[in-house]
């Protein structure tokens, strides 16, 4: 029997850019000074272990402004080029967005491999994606990522294209690549406009009984899988890697009032997560949009829980969600000693620095042990809207049993008469029954 060892985790060194003049540290994407530059890193560190590398040594900048060449100034580079040779780096990876032109420089400087911070992010979400739709998402963000970055990797691209048939006279590879890269990217979009469609087929289906819904939303990695997988009894895939949920799941659940209604998850967001993946994950953010209530998970554990929900929210403004009612769950109560505080207090501190302040009600919950999962479903019960009951007559066809049978079952009777081959129903049913049953309304 031969033993086979696990791969070798890929050896990263990490780059940060502390750029001063901006409140002192570094500026998040909505102008305000949320993490310090070494907090940024902590958190590239992070995003670099869910890719599987192993992080050996970080380094951090400090100037005025971005160097135009190479981002860091040459000095720096000299000295990451040490540091990287003396611990047999595999990769460098900038939690700064690189121009493709500081990238090949910095490549040709450092004689390895360098990502930035939206490369390592795609990376992540192509290895996550399980469904042919977050697929399809992932490769149409990392095609529209890669297009301008086609300059000067002539060998490594020559894969794409070649062969007879496949250049025009005088035609150049680089100009090759580029007409095949587009020529795929018209290709996933047209793919995933077809996902899309079904996808709205399924949740017309869906609206056509229509039971309100609850979508998950909130920071990666702050629990929103465990919470799911402890309400609804699905596997979904849980762990403490980020990003570990791409694909949106769809369940359905009772709530304490035994009305029953759909709960999705979703992907996680993430602070200034690239504008690609935001457009490319349309489709599944829908489900966010779609909600008649989101379920904004809170990691109250993390120090940086006031500046992540103000991220969500920002994200959740900019996909059309920013309105919708909102039920703050304060997930992993169990390892914070300020879950004594109660709910109402702990929610008062984390949005005392949130400028925009949606209408919320809020939760403890401990996900991982099961404490408050109760309130919150009876919180839900409360705040989502009801299924009113209305009255209305149908006339359905007397051959129709099925049709005949739900009226009763699910609603209350006053009269019934036959005319002809019809029979009419005088009765008090839930509005969602009537829209069921629309076609046969008097």
């Amino acid at each position: 029997m031969i033993l086979r060892s696990a791969p070798e985790r890929e050896r990263a060194l990490l780059v940060g850019l502390d750029l001063k003049g901006r409140a002192g540290g570094r500026a998040s994407a909505s102008g305000h000074a949320d993490y310090s530059a070494e907090e940024s890193l902590q958190e590239l560190a992070t995003l670099a272990e869910s890719a599987g590398a192993a992080v050996f040594d970080r380094v951090l900048q400090t100037r005025e402004r971005p160097e135009a060449a190479t981002l860091i100034g040459s000095g720096k580079v000299e000295e990451i080029g040490q540091r990287a040779r003396a611990g047999n780096a595999d990769l460098v990876i900038f939690d700064h967005d690189l121009t493709p032109t500081q990238q090949r420089n910095l490549e040709r400087a450092l004689d390895c491999k360098v990502l930035d911070r939206t490369a390592l992010i795609l990376d992540i979400f192509a290895r996550r994606a399980r469904t042919r739709e977050g697929q399809l998402q992932v490769e149409l963000a990392q095609l529209n990522y890669l297009l301008p970055r086609l300059a000067g990797r002539g060998i490594e691209m020559s894969r794409l294209g070649g062969g007879i048939g496949t250049r025009g006279p005088g035609e150049t590879q680089l100009e090759t690549d580029r007409r095949r890269i587009a020529g795929r990217i018209r290709k996933v979009q047209k793919d995933l406009d077809s996902v899309r469609s079904g996808r709205a087929v399924q949740r017309k289906q869906r609206q056509a009984v229509p039971l309100a819904t609850a979508a998950m939303a909130g920071y990666t990695n702050a629990g929103k899988s465990t919470l799911f997988n402890r309400i609804t009894g699905a596997g979904v895939a849980a762990d403490a890697r980020m990003f570990a949920t791409l694909d949106p799941t769809v369940r359905s659940i009772a709530l304490p009032s035994r009305r029953r209604i759909l709960m999705s998850d979703t992907v996680g967001f993430i602070r200034n997560l690239p504008v690609d993946l935001v457009k490319a994950f349309r489709a599944t953010l829908e489900e966010v949009t779609e909600a008649s209530l989101i379920l904004h998970v809170i990691d109250v554990s993390s120090p940086h829980a006031e500046h992540q929900i103000a991220q969500v929210l920002k994200v959740l403004a900019e996909i059309g969600a920013g309105a919708t009612p909102q039920l703050l769950v304060l997930n992993k109560v169990d390892l914070t000693p300020e879950a004594q505080a109660g709910p109402e207090a702990i929610r008062s501190r984390m949005m005392a620095g949130v400028e925009s302040k949606p209408e919320t009600h809020a939760v403890a919950v401990s996900a991982k042990t099961g404490q408050g999962i109760g309130r919150l479903l009876a919180a839900m019960d409360e705040i989502l809207p009801l299924d009113p009951v209305t009255r209305v007559t149908f006339r359905i066809p007397a051959g129709d049993g099925a049709a005949i049978n739900l009226v009763h079952e699910l609603g209350r009777v006053r009269e019934m008469r036959y005319e002809g081959e019809d029979c009419v129903l005088d009765a008090e049913v839930p509005q969602s029954l009537r829209t069921r049953l629309s076609g046969f309304v008097s």
